[in-house]
């Protein structure tokens, strides 16, 4: 059977168990957050970034140091004042370029109170960090700081800097800044956060990509910065600056049934190979709008996890896409007062 259906979140054990994350890379699909980050006694942690272990300086140099994504932080542990200075953030990479030869660096994850200046640090050693391909900013701990509390600054000169990434994704919002760009050979864009800006998903809407293959947005939620509208969308949803766009991930959102409508009528939806709108307030409005949209059989995945849809409307779904890979666990229900959480905000 191609579609999943999981009304049982209520039977849910909440006794404490270690949980490993999924194998899966996060860039070649569309997982939870629980499924990407390791839960176990020393908090939700990610092991692994763009297929590669996530691997410190004082883990020693392997032999093949173009075979690891490299950690690199400030040295002045967690907080809530910034390296406003560069210089923590700016002495541990210069230490790890030592140790290693800057162009058999092929990833970087880098977090800590740098994450914000870390765009503008990275681009001023683009000429040595030549095989550079896949970046992270603001990889932190779960149990170390809220998603909400992780500071950012613009994100262009990184892209403009290094025109042959491949790969960046960003968790955290506060602050971020992004500015309409091309770039030539990005393949994967995520956006981790309980509240994305407006400003930034318009500017993803008004670049061009012409090799993204998998773009991700947590929208969030307004408290937390997501100002999002569907209208912000039309860019995206347009394709015209995406024409090798796969997968769209419009996710944890409080608007996913206006998100939805939207997708409904989107020219970018006819050559996706997946979907996800999980992780927000869905609900059958939203599910009707998709129903009555545009066909979407064409789809190998529809995510659609972590909503709130009734037990009438979740079967006609399935019912409607009997090819598909439909994702529609995690059921919610909404609080007495009506309230409908997203799956991450704070």
């Amino acid at each position: 059977m191609n579609n999943f259906y999981d009304s049982s979140d209520e039977d849910e054990d909440e006794s404490y168990e270690e949980t490993p994350a999924d194998p899966r890379d996060p860039g070649e699909t569309f997982l939870p957050e629980e499924a990407v980050y390791r839960f176990d006694l020393a908090g939700m942690h990610r092991e692994r970034f763009a297929g590669l272990p996530v691997r410190e300086l004082d883990d020693g140099v392997p032999s093949r140091p173009d075979q690891v994504a490299w950690l690199v932080t400030d040295e002045t542990g967690f907080g809530f004042e910034d390296d406003k200075d560069d210089t923590a953030l700016a002495d541990e990479l210069d230490h790890l370029l030592r140790r290693v030869n800057p162009a058999q660096v092929t990833a970087l994850a880098v977090t800590g109170h740098g994450a914000a200046n870390a765009p503008r640090l990275l681009a001023q050693h683009a000429r040595r960090l030549t095989g550079l391909r896949s970046v992270f900013l603001g990889y932190i701990e779960r149990e170390h700081w809220e998603i909400s509390w992780i500071r950012h600054g613009d994100i262009t000169p990184l892209l403009e800097a290094y025109p042959r990434l491949e790969r960046l994704e960003v968790r955290g919002s506060q602050g971020l800044e992004l500015r309409p760009v091309t770039h030539e050979h990005l393949k994967v864009l995520r956006f981790e956060s309980g509240g994305l800006p407006g400003a930034v998903v318009r500017a993803v809407g008004a670049s061009t990509f012409p090799a993204l293959e998998h773009l991700e947005l947590w929208l969030g939620v307004e408290q937390y910065g997501g100002d999002t509208t569907a209208a912000d969308l039309d860019g995206i949803l347009s394709g015209t600056g995406l024409p090798a766009l796969k997968r769209l991930g419009l996710r944890d959102s409080e608007r996913q049934d206006d998100v939805a409508a939207a997708v409904a009528a989107a020219p970018v939806v006819g050559r996706l190979e997946e979907l996800s709108l999980g992780m927000g307030a869905l609900t059958d409005r939203g599910a009707e709008a998709l129903l009555s949209g545009q066909p979407l059989t064409h789809l190998r995945v529809l995510d659609l996890r972590h909503h709130f849809l009734s037990d009438a409307m979740a079967p006609r779904v399935l019912d409607a896409l009997p090819g598909v890979a439909v994702d529609l666990g995690e059921q919610q229900r909404a609080e007495d007062d009506g309230w409908m959480y997203v799956a991450v905000t704070e």
